[in-house]
């Protein structure tokens, strides 16, 4: 889009919310979200709040670190440029920018040459001409400004497969960098060119006139010249290293946003090793960019130089390394594809060993309760010999080859030694010639040599792209932009319209023709056997997966035109495998809100009964859990999940076996709240303790992914079915744990017994 085609102007522009003067944090938001509106978007605040909270390395520029989290959050391409302010006049684009103060400004182009300009805390904007605007802002300008673009697809290059292009549209920012690496690499090459001639006049001219003088300028001018070459590779490294570090983050950034962008099932359908290792294969491809193969592809550009010097010295000579040039090159293109396909067998098993290092990090509790730890140091042992072996094979291979071509360089040098010392005894070639020849030759096989290791690289280069195009060209969630349309605050009516669902195309239906329709503010329970649909149905209402056939709406929207990150602050989840991540209590509780109030969190811990406990823990809240939260009991992860769940007012409320792990105290003290909980909230609790269930409106029973009963519990339990079958049993074994010592009643044996019933028809 046309970016000098805004909105704002003179008179104010778009209108936001009373500015607040003692706020600049708030009143900095508050420009950023007008400065989106002139872009299209209509982010609501809860959006500009969770994308404004900090990062954590923002050292300088806070204020325009902010504006650029959230402008790239909201889906724009931000690019952070530097210069004058002249250079932001002749730009003409649309841009944020901050003062020393770390107020944000808006500012936009206008037709004469000036600026409209908006502070952050300052209700309207100000028209300055060009004069005014170098008057006014030079004192205050800081040199550095954003500007906005809409955003490219996310896939590669112009939206297609991905591949090398991608890599060097994120290097196009640094161009200029790397044109001073390439600068400073043709001045070094230039300078090789000394030491050959100065060898040449010292052995040709010097010793033959014994002209010292001559010497010591000729020996003065080597050290300078090999001392300048030194700082100049100095300067070449460090320019490398600062491009790459930028780089480092920059991709990383990218791919690992990408990664979070897709779908539950891309996880599901791969193992978690598979995917740290084709994330690591970014460092290969950064480092071949940056590294050596920039700044060979410069060497081998100036073997033509070389080239021309050598044949000013000798035309046969040259006519040998020329003969000795195709020879070398297609010897790396034999080498390559066999080189391509060891390194694909060192990478899968490379994969299978991290896969299975990270399954069993994960999973010790579980071997060390089996006993088989030799069986396990066994399948390690296994999997790391033909990771080795794999290994082996790709560095042994790589290694002939260089060894390959670096005989064929040392053949290269005899013959010019046998051919230039025959020329010298005819006459046709000085010894100081044949010296500069030799030491040009050399410099021209440097390139030619490391071109066959580097055609190894681009082979591992090509790998590694193949393995980052699995995760950078999977489909990501489909979703629209919520920014550029702000939805109504959900009631919590939910629909499901004829929904089935399989896991994969071979897998069988988890769920079969379902509907079910749910008013806001019921509370809905959900039994059935294991494996009847239930967590599939929870999965679905988050858009975790799509169904198959069917619709599945909320307030009558179907999911399926909701953006995924919108829906899924609207709900709150417990999920069976109560999952805690390796921080504090209180951001695990806060996680989807870290902007919390602490007032909040403790609120949101007592609902869930769980604030006593923490309280106790060493350091209250600020007590870290451990990785997946190890350092808890499982009930006490659960009823930390229940607070997470509840801390950021959901209107819809999903518990999938919420009370699985907890104690009777503590299950007791859930039910308890369980009313205040499901206040004002849809509420859908998935449990196999019926006990659970004793609030819910209406109980819904799923048996091999249908929808067999549906009804309030009284009805449901007085009707031949499913749930009478098991409330029954939900009974006996009350009985059984009230008198552990008296045997099951007759009738209770029968009951569990007599199967399944027909269907019943689902009643609101």
């Amino acid at each position: 889009m046309d970016t000098t085609d805004t909105t704002m102007s003179a008179e104010g522009g778009p209108t936001g919310p009373p500015v607040n003067p003692d706020d600049p944090a708030g009143d900095n938001l508050r420009l950023i979200a007008l400065f989106a509106q002139t872009q299209g978007l209509h982010p609501s605040s809860d959006d500009m709040a969770r994308h404004a909270a900090p990062a954590g390395n923002e050292n300088a520029d806070p204020a325009l670190a902010t504006a650029l989290r959230v402008l790239e959050a909201l889906g724009l391409t931000v690019r952070v440029q530097t210069g004058s302010l002249k250079a932001l006049l002749e730009s003409r684009s649309a841009c944020i920018s901050a003062d020393a103060s770390g107020r944000l400004m808006m500012l936009a182009p206008v037709a004469n040459g000036g600026l409209l300009v908006r502070r952050a805390g300052e209700l309207q904007a100000q028209a300055l001409d060009a004069h005014q605007a170098r008057t006014q802002l030079s004192p205050h300008w800081q040199g550095r400004w954003l500007r906005v673009r809409a955003a490219a697809p996310a896939g590669g290059a112009s939206g297609g497969a991905f591949g090398l292009p991608w890599f060097l549209q994120a290097l196009a920012p640094h161009k200029r960098l790397l044109a001073e690496v390439l600068m400073a690499s043709l001045f070094i090459q230039a300078l090789a060119l000394v030491s050959p001639l100065v060898f040449q006049v010292v052995i040709d001219k010097v010793l033959t006139h014994r002209s010292l003088a001559t010497l010591d300028v000729l020996v003065l001018a080597l050290l300078a010249t090999t001392l300048f070459e030194a700082l100049l590779s100095t300067m070449r490294l460090y320019l490398l290293g600062h491009t790459s570090h930028r780089l480092d983050v920059q991709l990383g950034a990218g791919l690992f946003s990408r990664l979070l962008a897709l779908p539950l099932s891309y996880f599901a359908s791969r193992r978690s090793g598979d995917t740290v290792a084709r994330v690591r294969e970014l460092e290969n491809v950064r480092s071949f960019l940056t590294g050596q193969g920039l700044t060979s592809w410069m060497d081998l550009a100036f073997v033509v130089v070389f080239l021309a010097v050598m044949a000013s010295f000798s035309l046969p000579l040259t006519a040998v390394v020329l003969g000795a040039l195709p020879i070398l090159f297609g010897v790396s293109l034999v080498i390559t594809p066999l080189m391509r396909r060891r390194l694909e067998g060192k990478f899968a098993a490379g994969a299978e060993s991290q896969s299975f290092l990270a399954e069993t990090a994960g999973a010790m509790e579980a071997l060390k309760s089996q006993a088989v730890e030799a069986q396990w140091q066994r399948e390690w042992e296994r999997r790391l010999a033909d990771q080795a072996q794999a290994s082996f094979h790709s560095n042994q291979f790589a290694q002939a080859s260089a060894q390959l071509t670096g005989l064929l360089g040392k053949v290269l040098t005899a013959l010019l030694l046998w051919f230039g010392a025959r020329l010298v005894i005819q006459g046709d070639l000085s010894v100081g010639g044949l010296i500069a020849f030799n030491m040009l030759a050399a410099r021209v096989q440097a390139p030619i040599l490391k071109l066959a290791s580097l055609w190894q690289e681009f082979a591992q280069v090509k790998v590694s792209i193949r393995r980052l195009s699995d995760v950078m060209d999977a489909p990501p969630e489909p979703g629209l932009q919520p920014a550029r349309s702000s939805a109504p605050p959900l009631t919590g009516r939910l629909r499901l319209d004829g929904v089935s669902f399989r896991y994969g195309p071979n897998q069988p239906e988890v769920l079969k023709d379902l509907s079910l329709e749910i008013a806001p503010g019921e509370i809905i329970g959900m039994v059935g056997t294991s494996g009847a649909g239930k967590t599939t149905l929870l999965r679905l209402l988050q858009r975790l997966y799509t169904p198959e056939r069917g619709r599945v709406l909320i307030d009558g929207m179907d999911l399926s035109q909701c953006d995924p990150a919108w829906l899924r602050r609207q709900l709150g989840v417990v999920s069976q495998d109560a999952v805690l991540f390796h921080r504090s209590v209180r951001d695990n509780i806060a996680l989807g809100r870290p902007e919390l109030p602490l007032e909040d969190v403790w609120r949101a811990a007592r609902l869930a009964g769980a604030h006593d406990f923490i309280v106790g823990l060493p350091q209250g809240y600020d007590t870290l859990v451990g990785e997946r939260g190890s350092c808890l009991s499982g009930g006490q992860r659960s009823r930390i999940a229940i607070a997470r769940a509840l801390a950021h007012d959901p209107r819809v409320l999903l518990l999938d076996e919420a009370t699985a792990a907890l104690d009777y105290d503590s299950e007791r003290a859930f039910h308890a709240n369980l009313g205040r909980m499901a206040a004002g909230r849809t509420v859908l609790i998935v449990a196999h303790r019926l006990s659970t269930l004793r609030l819910a409106h209406r109980i819904a029973v799923l048996d091999r992914g249908r929808l067999v009963q549906c009804g309030p519990h009284a009805l449901l339990a007085a009707q031949a079915g499913p749930y009478r079958h098991l409330w029954q049993l939900h009974q006996m074994t009350q009985r059984q744990e009230a008198f552990p010592g008296v045997a099951p009643a007759s009738s209770a044996m029968q009951a569990a017994a007599a199967g399944r019933a027909d269907p019943a028809v689902c009643e609101s």
